[in-house]
Order: structure tokens, then C-alpha cells, then sequence
């Protein structure tokens, strides 16, 4: 970590700047945390100063991430507080051996700019960008949980559906071939194509380490030993998992958050605000609806482990799976309506009369193929979560191996049923079911 405090140099901050590294020091505030806030320039210091109140000297700092990625501070004036967020030169949760580039924070910043266009209400607020540090300084969303969080004390939101499926439907229809003219999209498709070091996380963590022996994966062992061998050495699961890569690496269809789950949402009952869009880049709208579908239903599937579990609150989770794909599918569908000003279906290719049957057929073709690219992705999540590198707290917070890997692998065998044979669930209803009948497996 200290290599972390080297690689930015506090010398910035000799630009007639008051802060005081031994002042934060006798707060008894970390070493880290105070050079974070030393690395930003002295222009974004002073518009902070404008937003939390006071000089620098009188501030308070201390880091409250528990990423994977990246380091999280909170700082506190007399009037306000700002959280700021900077990037460190490799995946914080593995260490120096995984290199990342720090940019990532600029895709995050540029990201949330454009998706703000269309949803502001559900995006934090964005004070500075500080290029030099790798740092972000956003509004602190002090009244605000991490969904998952909420999720596991049992936590219903009554808005939640409807704010996340506005989030989805807006961000990914408004930046898609559907709605922007297609220079205009290659233009911001060169611009997130640069992303490469958190699109190579995605590609190897999600749809290649699972699936084969790797040094990084993990999984509650030994009672998953045997269930970690066999997914490792099914064809029928690689041939799967190889046609959605595909899909990842070639599908640029919108402007995608890249890492949509209950950890990157903040709520309270009347407020959803998305977070971290760090991995976002141009890729398979599916992708986004598919992580947090299954971040769900891996809370689903948890529940039976945790103290706060009750039937009615099972109900309400599958309920959450339900609502955020229809809502997000009749909101989607319904821009077509009102938005189809896109090349994917120009105005020139329709006559009047057979544009509204057309329109209807190739909308009706794109949301069943977006179904079912989104239970794929949802399966090739839930899998990743328990046998590979970075998993979810839903389950590794449930106390007793055997409980949870009991919870773990019928989440597991559910997932698989998806990714190979997502075919054979043409609707919502008939994917509920098979994900209910999973939920009473005896075996592990």
C-alpha cells in the first residue's frame, strides 16, 4: 500500500495551498487519506472548500471503501461533506501482481456525463475531476445505503423497480443505434474503446477463469470441490459461455454501466442513485439487465442462510426480478414508439403503409433476443460470483460452510439450467418457476 502513497506525489500541493498533512495526522487520519486529498490541485481544493465549508486545515478525512477497485475517502467541513474516489495502479483486491491503468476514473467521470443527459436524478452529482491524481470528487450520499446491504437486512424499496428500470431503459436506449445517428455513436464508441484494462477484468473473470482451473478462483471448499470440478470440465457450459463472450467482445450496442449489481446502487426509500460505471463502454445492452437481474437472485438464493430470512421476503426479491424486466422492457419497447430516430431503422426504409408493422416485428425479434441474452449473462454472473475471483456478501456472509454452500449450489445449478438451455425459458414466468424449483434441491 505504500508503493500506493509513493506514486502520487503531494509536491502539487506547494501551490499556495494551507492543507496540512500533520494536521490530519494528529486527527489520527491515515497516512493514505491524507496524501489522497494532498495529490488534488489547488483549483479543486478550493471549489471543495465551496461545498463542504472552511479551509483545508479545519477538514477531516478517512477512507470508507470496501471495493474491489479502488480507494474511497470521505472528507468533512463544517457545512458538508464530498466523497472523493481515486484510483490506484492496480485491482486494489488483488494487489500489485494485477496492473491497472488509471484512467479508469476518467471513463467513470465521462460515463457519468453522459448519462446524466438522460437520468441525472439517479446519478451522483459530480464537483471535479482531478486527471493528475486519478481522483473523482462526487457529492457523498450520506442519507443513502449500498442496496445489497439493505437487501440482506431485509429492506423492502418501494421505488426501487421503477427508478433502476428508468436508469436502464433511458441509458441504454438513448445511446444506442435505436435513437443516435451512427457517427454520432462511433464517435463515443472510439472515446470508451480505450477502456481496455476493465473490459480484460470482465473478459477473464467473468467469461473465461470459472470455467477452467485458475489460480484466482475461489470457492467454499471443500463442500463446492466437487461442483467447481465438474463446471470446469463441461463442454456443454464452455460452448455456452463462448457464444456470450462473443457477444461481449463484439456487440457494441449502447453506452453500458458494466458492472449494474446491488453493490453499485445506492437507495433510500425515496431515492436510487447508480454508481461506480468505471467498467462502461460501448457492449450488449443484455449485459447490464443480466448482473442485476442475477445480484437478485443470488440474494434469492442466499436467504435461507440468513438470520433476517422469511418467506414473504423471498416473495419480494423474485418480485424485484420480475418488475425490473418487464418495467425496463415496456419503458425500452416503448421508446421506439416515441424515439426511433436511430440508423438501425431509419425513417427512409419504412412506407406508411407497413411502418407500424414493421416496426412491430423487428421490435418484438430485438426484445425476445434481448431476453434471452439477458438470462445468459445473468447465469454467466451468478456462476463468477461463487466460483471465481471476487464474490458477493449475500452469501459469504452466511456463517456455516454447509449452509452456504448448500445456498450456493442451487444457485449454481440454476445458473447452469440458463446459460445452456436459456432456450427453453421463453418468458419470465416459465424462468421463475424453474428458479423456485431449484430453491427446494436437497443436494449440494
Amino acid at each position: 500500500m505504500e508503493a500506493v502513497v509513493s506514486s502520487f506525489s503531494s509536491s502539487k500541493w506547494s501551490h499556495g495551498s494551507t492543507f496540512s498533512l500533520q494536521a490530519c495526522s494528529d486527527r489520527r487520519v491515515s497516512a493514505i487519506a491524507s496524501r489522497a486529498l494532498a495529490s488534488l490541485n489547488p483549483e479543486n481544493i478550493a471549489l471543495i472548500g465551496r461545498e463542504i465549508g472552511g479551509a483545508p486545515d479545519a477538514w477531516t478525512i478517512d477512507e470508507i471503501g470496501d471495493g474491489n477497485v479502488n480507494m474511497i475517502f470521505r472528507l468533512a467541513g463544517p457545512s458538508g461533506q464530498v466523497l472523493i474516489k481515486q484510483a490506484v495502479p492496480y485491482l486494489r483486491c488483488v494487489g500489485e501482481s494485477w496492473p491497472l491503468s488509471l484512467r479508469r476514473n476518467f471513463f467513470e467521470r465521462k460515463a457519468l456525463e453522459a448519462h446524466a443527459a438522460f437520468v441525472p436524478a439517479h446519478l451522483p452529482r459530480v464537483l471535479a475531476f482531478d486527471e493528475a491524481s486519478a481522483s473523482l470528487v462526487m457529492e457523498f450520499l450520506g442519507d443513502h445505503v449500498i442496496l445489497r446491504k439493505g437487501v440482506m437486512r431485509g429492506i423492502r424499496y418501494a421505488h426501487f423497480a421503477d427508478h433502476i428500470t428508468d436508469y436502464m431503459a433511458k441509458t441504454l436506449f438513448f445511446t444506442s443505434d435505436l435513437y443516435l445517428p451512427a457517427a454520432h455513436k462511433k464517435e463515443q464508441m472510439r472515446l470508451f474503446c480505450e477502456n481496455t484494462d476493465l473490459c480484460k477484468i470482465t473478459e477473464d473473470l467473468i467469461f473465461t477463469d470459472p470455467y477452467r482451473v485458475a489460480d484466482k478462483n475461489r470457492w467454499t471448499s471443500p463442500e463446492l470441490d466437487a461442483v467447481a470440478q465438474s463446471f470446469a470440465e463441461d463442454p456443454e457450459l464452455k460452448v455456452a459461455i463462448t457464444a456470450l463472450k462473443a457477444k461481449f467482445l463484439t456487440s457494441a450496442e449502447a453506452l453500458i454501466h458494466g458492472d449494474l449489481h446491488t453493490g453499485s446502487i445506492m437507495v433510500n426509500q425515496q431515492e436510487t442513485k447508480v454508481i461506480d460505471p468505471e467498467f462502461a463502454f460501448y457492449g450488449p445492452i443484455a449485459f447490464d439487465v443480466g448482473l442485476l437481474l442475477a445480484n437478485f437472485l443470488l440474494a434469492y438464493y442466499s436467504q435461507e442462510g440468513l438470520d433476517c430470512n422469511t418467506p414473504e421476503y423471498e416473495s419480494w426479491l423474485l418480485e424485484q426480478v420480475e418488475q425490473i424486466w418487464s418495467k425496463f422492457a415496456r419503458k425500452f419497447a416503448g421508446f421506439w414508439d416515441t424515439h426511433l430516430e436511430g440508423d438501425y431503422l431509419p425513417a427512409r426504409l419504412l412506407t406508411p403503409d407497413s411502418r407500424a408493422q414493421v416496426i412491430q416485428r423487428v421490435r418484438a425479434n430485438y426484445m425476445a433476443r434481448l431476453f434471452q441474452d439477458s438470462l445468459g449473462f445473468a447465469a454467466s454472473e451468478m456462476i463468477r460470483r461463487i466460483l471465481g475471483l471476487a464474490h458477493v456478501a449475500d452469501m459469504t456472509e452466511i456463517a456455516q460452510p454447509k449452509a452456504r454452500a448448500r445456498c450456493e449450489a442451487r444457485a449454481l445449478y440454476a445458473a447452469r439450467e440458463l446459460l445452456v438451455n436459456r432456450g427453453n425459458y421463453p418468458d419470465l414466468s416459465q424462468t421463475l418457476t424453474m428458479i423456485r424449483a431449484q430453491r427446494t434441491r436437497t443436494s449440494a
